[in-house]
């Protein structure tokens, strides 16, 4: 059986029956590339679709030129006077941000539309002569300047002039000439300065050095008297401590006091004669939950083995046995928990002892450095502002020149702007990138996306990631052979494409069952048509095939088809017995009533004996259960195939009946939501649900799911050895 394509590993732990695997499954990128490949057609349209109709719509813009100048800000040398002095130079952001207001501003534009030209304004009407309707006027010159950006290059003093319009030369034209207004606007705003600023300067500065050398001498004095190197220094180092031992010293008595609090919880509980392990600290102390969980686990295996032995059983005595030596560890563990807290009481009491009295002593120096704070600020504040007015007058008297005159602008031209080639919008290489990043994020968002709308069952992983069960097996579309062979295929030896699947199907439920022969397999579905008689008839062929006594039943008794299939008469069976009193205490191989057939070697049948639209009655009744049991001590295998659960409940009271379930699948047939609900409602239950057979897929979908299933089974085995 190792060389069948599609033989399933066991697969992961979703169903919570096996505790074989502990890991999570999540998609693969075969997964992916599967949800891709089957909705390519209609993902790979509509994504062309929209990229194309995007680039169409960007494609069809307004061709729009831009053309940049740049001006750069320096600092000039000037001359600062007490009467008066413009400084237009370039000092912080303050003054970079006026001036791109000012560029940005509506009188600097008006003065740039006034500059134009009568041929300079033919120029910027250009482009819009080949769309002027007949008797339409152009537009004004106001709004032939177009949109303007007027931006700062970061951490420089560069100023950056971009113009856009629909023609490059108007373009060029609007950006230089926003420049030139720029500068006329500086030359005829910005004044000279005088030569008497400098001397009054250096008078003053004099004046204020020597009285702030004066008054730093004097606290300079007072810290020599005081062995002071740094009053601030010394006070933050003290608060600093202060601060910290007072917050280990809170963390430390509340330390103490809970610990106090549950030494006198423990006392209580001893007094009252209650369960220490209610207290959390001890209950999650060292060993104690493991050995809590132990016993309880223990206790639950002694109450179970009390149901089947006596007390002296060796079962029985080896279980008490390991409950008393399990109670004597949990009582030395407890004890080891309370020795460890009246340790951590000793500790957290000394600790707050030491705390305290280191607390004292910094609290004691910070009231002698704050004695000193006040003599000590005034003088530092006096010698620091006496220091800060001589360095501003110093820092204005180091800004001045010598020099009479100044330039009168601080700013000139450092790129002319250039008519551009090519126009900036539409750019077609970028549409292009565009186009193609949208067309992919919907041909994969749409691919994806519908794989999520859509819930109908179509994959490995739908079954045992979404569902939670095993996957028995994958079967193929079997619509290339005809009816009359398609359910013989194991009783005929049949070398046919979908033999080695059901034989797989085979392998994998004797894996899965925990059960041992005799026992009854129940074959169910969601909706008609998912091909449950199909596995039903082919599995029961493969246990007769190795040599098991196999008998088919047909529990569909709304709408029977097994005999149709096996070409018998549907005159006795089920309903006939059942009306016949379902009597249960003779042969029931040759009782007439229930007319079991022998269709093969190891293979009977079990008719339904007619049609009824309200089975209930009989599959409620006590004699169908009574003949079940009956029927599994004289076959070895008993397969039930019942009415699809999504149609009737007939299944579920068949269910409560038989010992496993097999659930059939048609692929791309029933949503995984209601086969999810279907499958919790037989767990309710109480059945032992083996797993799903996914039955109608394509080779091409088989082999994918093969490859992918052969991966896995290669991760879980030899993941598991190693």
């Amino acid at each position: 059986m190792a060389d069948n394509p599609v033989t399933p590993p066991p697969p992961p732990n979703h169903s919570g029956h096996s505790d074989d695997d502990n890991y999570v499954e999540r998609r693969s990128l075969r997964d992916y590339y599967i949800i891709l490949r089957e909705r390519i057609w209609i993902a790979l349209p509509l994504a062309l679709l929209v990229s194309v109709s995007i680039g169409y719509y960007q494609a069809r813009e307004t061709p729009m030129y831009q053309s940049t100048a740049t001006m750069q800000f320096e600092k000039p040398e000037t001359i600062v006077t007490t009467q008066g002095v413009v400084d237009s130079s370039v000092r912080s952001d303050i003054d970079l941000n006026t001036y791109l207001q000012l560029l940005t501003s509506n009188r600097l534009r008006t003065k740039v539309v006034e500059s134009l030209t009568p041929d300079e304004i033919k120029i910027l009407q250009r482009p819009y002569l080949q769309d002027l309707q007949p008797g339409a006027s152009l537009p004004p010159p106001s709004a032939l300047v177009g949109s303007v950006d007027i931006n700062s290059i970061r951490n420089s003093f560069l100023i950056s002039i971009t113009a856009r319009h629909r023609d490059p030369e108007g373009a060029a034209l609007i950006a230089q000439r926003y420049v030139d207004q720029f500068l006329n606007y500086l030359l005829d705003n910005v004044s000279g300065s005088n030569d008497l600023a400098v001397e009054f300067l250096r008078e003053r500065a004099e004046q204020l050095r020597k009285e702030s050398e004066a008054k730093a001498q004097k606290l300079q004095d007072y810290m020599q008297q005081h062995n002071l190197i740094s009053l601030d220094s010394s006070m933050s180092i003290v608060d600093d401590r202060l601060r910290t031992i007072s917050g280990a010293l809170t963390s430390s008595r509340l330390k103490r006091i809970d610990i106090e609090s549950l030494s006198k919880q423990i006392e209580d509980f001893k007094r009252q004669g209650l369960n220490l392990l209610e207290i959390s600290f001890i209950a999650t102390h060292g060993t104690v939950p493991s050995l809590k969980n132990q016993l309880a686990t223990l206790n639950q295996e002694q109450s179970r083995l009390a149901e089947r032995y006596f007390e002296r059983h060796p079962k029985m005595v080896d279980v008490a046995n390991a409950i008393a030596v399990t109670e004597e560890q949990l009582n030395r563990a407890i004890d080891l928990a309370i020795a460890d807290l009246a340790t951590g009481f000793a500790e957290a009491k000394k600790n707050e002892q030491h705390l305290q009295e280191e607390y004292n002593q910094s609290e004691k120096k910070a009231l002698e450095l704050r004695g000193l704070r006040v003599d000590f600020e005034s003088l530092k504040s006096d010698a620091d502002v006496a220091k800060s007015n001589y360095m501003q007058i110093l820092d204005r008297l180091n800004q001045t020149s010598t020099t009479k005159y100044m330039e009168k602008i601080p700013v000139r031209p450092l790129d002319r702007s250039q008519v551009p080639g090519s126009p900036y919008t539409p750019n077609i290489p970028r549409i292009i990138r565009t186009c193609v990043g949208i067309g992919f994020l919907v041909f994969f968002g749409v691919a994806i996306g519908l794989n999520y709308i859509d819930d109908r069952i179509k994959s490995a992983w739908d079954v045992e990631n979404f569902i939670g069960v095993n996957l028995l097996g994958i079967i193929p579309d079997l619509s290339d052979i005809k009816d009359d062979d398609k359910y013989t295929l194991l009783m005929n030896d049949s070398q046919a494409p979908g033999s080695e699947a059901f034989l797989s199907v085979y392998s994998s439920v004797k894996i899965h069952s925990k059960l041992d022969f005799p026992k009854s397999i129940l074959v169910t579905s969601t909706i008609p048509g998912e091909g449950k008689t199909l596995i039903s008839c082919n599995l029961a062929g493969s246990f007769a095939r190795h040599g098991r006594k196999a008998l088919l039943i047909d529990c569909d008794l709304r709408r029977p088809m097994l005999h149709r299939h096996f070409k018998q008469q549907n005159t006795t069976g089920l309903m006939t017995w059942y009306e016949a009193g379902g009597s249960v205490d003779t042969n029931l191989e040759s009782d007439p009533t229930l007319g079991i057939i022998n269709i093969g070697e190891n293979l009977s049948l079990l008719c339904s004996g007619g049609r009824s639209k309200s089975p209930t009655e009989l599959l409620e009744s006590p004699q169908f259960g009574n003949l079940l049991e009956k029927l599994k001590r004289q076959y070895d295998l008993v397969v039930v195939d019942s009415p699809p659960l999504g149609a009737v409940t007939d299944s579920l009271l068949i269910a409560e009946r038989t010992d496993e379930v097999i659930y059939v699948c048609r692929f791309n047939r029933a949503y995984r939501k209601h086969i999810r609900l279907y499958i919790k409602a037989l767990r309710n239950s109480k059945n032992e649900i083996l797993g799903v057979v996914l039955n109608g897929l394509t080779p091409r979908r088989i082999e994918y799911y093969s490859n992918y299933r052969y991966y896995r089974s290669y991760k879980k085995y030899y993941g598991a050895q190693s």
